[in-house]
């Protein structure tokens, strides 16, 4: 099989002659093999799991998206990705990972709350204008 992994702005990873892949969906994990019929799932996050020759079993942890195998090509679009081999290490990054994300996320509230009560502020003080 062939596998490609996007993110929105990237292509995480491309990998062909992929033996098997593992993805996790909210139903439960679900695997693929090359003869596996065409199919579309949506993916929880968790650990996609894909195996080749040359790199043997990689894991993948992944945010929310959509599986898609038609024929021997497998694309899978998430938000986000991140790949190790050792599952300690790779649970270690994705925790880090979400940290910073969580605190750009709070930032990004914060500066939308500022936009919206300006925004109001004006709003008002146009209406009571006219």
């Amino acid at each position: 099989m062939n596998l490609k992994i996007l993110l929105p702005f990237q292509i995480f990873a491309e990998k062909a002659g992929v033996a098997r892949i593992v993805a996790e969906t909210r139903e439960g994990s679900f695997g693929l093999l090359p003869r596996r019929l065409d199919c579309v799932a949506a993916l929880a996050p968790g650990i996609l799991t894909y195996e080749t020759e040359a790199d043997g079993e990689v894991f993948v942890a992944v945010d929310e998206g959509v599986l898609v195998k038609t024929g021997p090509d497998v694309l899978v679009s998430v938000r986000h990705a991140l790949r190790g081999t050792n599952l300690a290490k790779l649970r270690e990054a994705v925790e880090q990972e979400f940290l910073v994300l969580d605190e750009q996320e709070q930032n990004v509230r914060i500066v939308m709350a500022k936009l919206e009560t300006g925004f109001l502020r004006r709003f008002a003080t146009f209406q009571h204008e006219r």
